[in-house]
Parts: C-alpha cells; sequence; structure tokens
C-alpha cells in the first residue's frame, strides 16, 4: 500500500451544529486542498456528537502539515469546539507488537505488512517467552524478550517503555499477550493500545474457555479487537467477527476457528486504527471503515 505523499487526512469530533461540513471544507479549498473523500456521523442532529473523517490531496504536505495544523485550529477547531488531528497518509504508524506463546495473530500482522496490506510498519516484537523469536527473524523486525513476573512486572514494564520509546512507536498490539499490563502503562498509550480475545466474555471467564463453551454447546463464537482500558477486556470495541459452529465441533475445532477468526478480527483493527479510521467516543467507538 504505497500513498501519496501529499494525501493528507483530517479527523473531527465535536459537538454537532450547523455549518461543520462547509467550514471544514472551505478551509481546505482556500488552502488550495482537493477532498478525495469525505465520511461523516453524528450521534443526534440535536445537541449529539459529530464525527468527521476528510482525506484530501495537497501539494507540499509535508512539509506544511505543522502550519495547515496549526491555522485549522485558530480558525475552525478553538470556535467550533472541535477535538481534531491531521496525519499524513504516507507516514506509516509504527507498531509493537506484544505476544507470548501464541503465534498465529503475530504472524497474522507480519504476513500482511510484509504483503504491504496492513498500512503501518512493525518497528518491534516484544515477548514475555523467547518461543517467537526464530519466528519472527525471517521479517527482519526486532525481537526483544523481556521477562515478567508478579515480582517485576514494574520493572519489566519500564523495559518495555523504553523500548517503545527507542523505537519511536505509535501504537501497541497485544497479539495474545498473556499479561495484564498495569494502569501506568496504559495512561502511556490511552487509545492506542489494541487488544484481541474470545467473545464469549463475560461468559465462560478464566482459563479453558473454548472448553467451556463446547461444554455448554454454543452455536456462534467470535472475536472482539478493542481498544485497552483499566476495565478488564471493556474498553471500546474495534472490529468483532463471528463464525456458526454446531454439534460437529470438538474442542480443538472451536480453537481452530478461533485461531483463524481472532487473526482476521485483529488485523482488521489495526490496519483500521492505522489509516485513522477510527474515533473514539466514550466507550464506544465510530470507525470509518
Amino acid at each position: 500500500m504505497t500513498l501519496s505523499t501529499e494525501r493528507g487526512r483530517l479527523m473531527v469530533a465535536c459537538p454537532d451544529q450547523p455549518g461543520i461540513i462547509a467550514a471544514v471544507s472551505r478551509f481546505l479549498f482556500d488552502c488550495g486542498a482537493n477532498i478525495v473523500h469525505s465520511d461523516q456521523h453524528t450521534t443526534d442532529p440535536s445537541g449529539g456528537r459529530f464525527f468527521l473523517r476528510v482525506e484530501f490531496d495537497l501539494p507540499e504536505l509535508v512539509e506544511t502539515v505543522g502550519e495547515l495544523d496549526a491555522a485549522f485550529t485558530e480558525a475552525i477547531a478553538v470556535p467550533r469546539q472541535m477535538v481534531h488531528r491531521f496525519t499524513v497518509a504516507a507516514r506509516q504508524k509504527r507498531l509493537a507488537v506484544f505476544v507470548s506463546k501464541e503465534e498465529h495473530c503475530l504472524l497474522e500482522l507480519l504476513w500482511q505488512q510484509r504483503s504491504g496490506d496492513l498500512g503501518a510498519q512493525i518497528a518491534v516484537v516484544v515477548s514475555n517467552h523467547p518461543d517467537c523469536g526464530p519466528l519472527v527473524a525471517p521479517f527482519g523486525v526486532p525481537f526483544h524478550h523481556i521477562t515478567v513476573t508478579r515480582e517485576t512486572k514494574a520493572e519489566a514494564e519500564a523495559s518495555q517503555l523504553a523500548v517503545l520509546a527507542e523505537m519511536s512507536v505509535d501504537a501497541v498490539v497485544l497479539a495474545r499477550y498473556m499479561q495484564i499490563v498495569s494502569s501506568e502503562f496504559i495512561r502511556h498509550w490511552e487509545d492506542r493500545i489494541i487488544n484481541i480475545h474470545h467473545s464469549f466474555l463475560p461468559a465462560f471467564v478464566g482459563a479453558k474457555p473454548y472448553a467451556q463453551a463446547h461444554e455448554r454447546g454454543v452455536k456462534i463464537i467470535g472475536a472482539t479487537a478493542h481498544y485497552v482500558t483499566e476495565a478488564l477486556d471493556a474498553g471500546p470495541i474495534i472490529e468483532q467477527d463471528v463464525q456458526r459452529v454446531d454439534h460437529r465441533h470438538t474442542t480443538e475445532d472451536l480453537k481452530r476457528i478461533g485461531r483463524q477468526i481472532e487473526r482476521t478480527v485483529l488485523a482488521r483493527a489495526v490496519a483500521w486504527h492505522a489509516q485513522d479510521r477510527v474515533l473514539v467516543y466514550g466507550n464506544k467507538t465510530v470507525v470509518f471503515a
């Protein structure tokens, strides 16, 4: 996925009010930009929250995006109480992928990066086990093994944060990372940590969820990708998917199907985040997919 250095993105969230699209369009036109795509959503036309995603082409965007942002802030964002951000599409976000021993989600992300479908760069893989190191090596991505125990968790997270800073990471992906990250870690990366898990929650909590699901004879299994918050596995949902199963499926079948859904759902969520398609609103998301 190769994008022009002239392609920019603008994400906006603000109280709904008349004239938002007109004001944004006029501003971009006056700056010499050509809008190539626009999508918007309101939670309520009367007193709701308005969300907007615009893609545009503007010559010399890379050199002038800071000035563009400053001008937009003064002329449009402040008067209309907007939260906004400009990004240059060609500047791919740098990801840190955290993994434990399960490899399926990690490999999907690595494959999609190699094929150019992810729209982001995996800058580093961090693991609390060494197992995935040999899998990562052929992709040319740095691999850091940082042991995490109950006694050393604070020191381990400090080392992880140092790696993220050193690698200039923009977002963290928990690709079946079987550790609970601390509140302090989350505060460093608010709305920038993406997690994946099975979609049985809040049912079948704890160990062996697929065995529990098989015992109950579930008919649908799935996966959920969401931003991480201090409420465990309860952050804003980015993407979900399901597949029907029946009495013929064994526990191992459910695990296999679950892995397939997990890797697909996580890759979609990461790609949408990387392409600036997700806006967080309370404990929900607006996804311009």
